[in-house]
């Protein structure tokens, strides 16, 4: 915000107070730009800088209806925290999803997949063939598809 505008602003409150008392009514736009000897589309345009520079809470009200009233906060969308809720429900999902599946393949998916082994990592960890790791895998991967794609209860 140009230190100028800042100015500006600050006599125009004088200048509204003053024109207030000698008019009986609120002033004008275009006598308030008048009186700052600036052209109308100038004084809106420093005029909605200095509103657009404080700070709004997000908990003003907006709407009054029947006991429960509608503030700021509500009407916006926070896409990062959505994302967030999001990603924590397809968590919860996934993690219902594999208590569902066999002891053995969800070991080997979660070698896999939460703990970044190897196959053959996985084979030696588990005591089983690198072969039947990628079966188990497989498996599990398909199962995990079809139960994440129905509903969980």
């Amino acid at each position: 915000m140009p230190r100028p505008w800042l100015e500006v602003y600050g006599q125009a409150q004088r200048v509204m107070r003053h024109l207030r008392c000698e008019l009986g009514r609120e002033p004008l736009e275009r006598e308030v730009a008048q009186a700052l000897c600036l052209g109308l589309s100038e004084w809106q345009e420093i005029k909605m800088a200095c509103r657009n520079r404080r700070p709004v809470s997000l908990d003003t009200p907006i709407q009054e209806c029947d006991e429960q009233a509608t503030v700021l906060g509500d009407l916006m969308t926070d896409h990062r925290y959505r994302s967030f809720q999001l990603s924590e429900e397809d968590s919860l999902r996934l993690q219902q999803a594999l208590d569902l599946l066999e002891e053995r393949t969800r070991q080997v998916v979660e070698f896999v997949f939460l703990k970044e082994f190897t196959h053959k990592e996985v084979s030696e960890a588990m005591g089983i063939s690198a072969v039947t790791v990628s079966r188990q895998l497989k498996k599990g991967v398909e199962l995990l598809k079809q139960i994440m794609l129905t509903q969980i209860d």
